[in-house]
């Protein structure tokens, strides 16, 4: 199997059960330095992201750390997050959720407990953060979702969320300070959020 960096890969082109689907991922065998999600039926295997993403993804932890609700968790990095109710499962690049999610042995953690998810553009996942995400993250219950746009070097964050998405947003350019609602209710400073 050959592998196209910045390019996801859909396996299968039927209809799946949802739970099958889960399944499969967990057998798939899925090459270092990609990962695998459920988007709208399919398995999407896509790359991780570029280096500086780090940077940017640790900024945003340690500043909203301080702003955390009593017992919840910021971290990022490669952890599943199962929606059965819209039928999806992301690895989203930070995630806020209660400690009692992770007291599981399945590696399968529940996606209507997050409390706030961010995802970082990259050009092969951006069309399915820009859209599929946002509803289904609202559509979930997710009370806070951050996307950074990292080709538009733009934040948006999503609040309000209802059965078709979100009820509000508000973006700003990379380099200034973007309001994170409730529950956090802080400022997040995107001035060094630009690629080097």
């Amino acid at each position: 199997m050959t592998l196209m960096a910045e390019r996801p890969m859909i396996s299968g082109t039927e209809p799946h059960d949802f739970e099958e689907l889960l399944d499969t991922l967990d057998e798939l065998d899925v090459p270092d330095g990609y990962k695998a999600e459920i988007i709208r039926g399919n398995i999407v295997v896509s790359p991780w992201s570029k280096g500086y993403y780090l940077d940017v993804m640790e900024l945003v932890c340690e500043q909203l750390r301080q702003h955390l609700p009593e017992e919840h968790r910021i971290s990022y990095g490669p952890f599943l997050y199962v929606f059965p109710g819209v039928e999806r499962a992301y690895g989203p690049d930070i995630h806020v959720a209660h400690r009692s999610i992770s007291r599981i042995t399945s590696n399968h953690l529940d996606g209507e407990a997050l409390s706030f998810v961010a995802e970082l553009t990259s050009s092969s996942t951006r069309d399915d953060d820009l859209t599929d995400k946002v509803e289904a993250y609202g559509r979930a219950g997710v009370p806070v979702y951050l996307l950074l746009d990292m080709q538009e070097e733009q934040a948006t964050v999503f609040s309000m969320p209802s059965a078709k998405g979100y009820e509000a947003r508000c973006s700003k350019p990379f380099g200034e300070k973007l309001p994170i609602p409730q529950p956090f209710d802080c400022l997040l400073d995107t001035t060094d959020f630009k690629a080097p």
